[in-house]
């Protein structure tokens, strides 16, 4: 399978947000990745519903949600009203993870789950048949621009490991410190999708940088 990219709006020129959407639906971008925080799960905060409802009207890109908050629960049907198709959820902000998967799913979406970088895989042991996909925090999340953690690559290596032994489907996605060598580097590892923002949006050719994850 070729490789998956998901441009981080959260990297974008807000300015011209309309512009650079444009740009996102032009390319050979998969799904364009949207980090909704809160300031109380990570100490930042980026953008509600009120830009992500816009932004799923003219994006041609399937919308990618992440939601960094707490109580993720109460934004499920939110999510889903603004068009989003893949909506990933943190295991550590979750009391019941599985009903959380399975409300994600009875709404029509794919369910992702996403850990934190000192939280280990094995937590995912009994649920990892039910999720569409795992997120691999390479950062501590919050911001972007952050510094790639390696040992994230011994992560999912095990987690890829896991996975073929229950004979699952699920995609490894991972966010943070992504550019052409350590995408490399996280693909021979395992992953299938690579969540990219400062990479692409402020690259002198977003389009191209976007092309040269896809090509690893």
């Amino acid at each position: 399978m070729k490789t998956m990219v998901s441009p981080s709006l959260l990297a974008a020129d807000y300015t011209c947000l309309g512009k650079e959407i444009d740009m996102i639906n032009n390319s050979n971008a998969d799904w364009l990745h949207c980090d909704i925080m809160d300031g109380v799960f990570v100490p930042n905060i980026s953008f509600g519903f009120s830009v992500l409802d816009p932004v799923g009207q003219i994006c041609k890109k399937p919308l990618d949600v992440h939601l960094m908050i707490v109580n993720p629960d109460n934004y499920i049907d939110l999510c889903k009203n603004a068009s989003a198709e893949w909506l990933t959820v943190h295991y550590e902000a979750c009391t019941h993870l599985h009903r959380t998967i399975q409300q994600i799913k009875s709404k029509g979406m794919k369910a992702g789950v996403a850990l934190n970088p000192a939280t280990p895989v094995n937590v995912l042991e009994d649920i990892l048949h039910d999720c569409d996909m795992v997120l691999i925090m390479s950062v501590n999340p919050g911001f972007g621009g952050q510094k790639f953690i390696r040992h994230s690559l011994e992560k999912i290596k095990k987690l890829k490991s896991m996975i073929n032994e229950r004979g699952c489907n699920t995609l490894i996605q991972v966010d943070g410190g992504v550019n052409l060598e350590t995408g490399k580097e996280l693909i021979d590892a395992g992953a299938d999708v690579l969540v990219a923002g400062s990479f692409v949006f402020k690259a002198e050719n977003p389009a191209e940088a976007i092309n040269g994850l896809k090509e690893l």
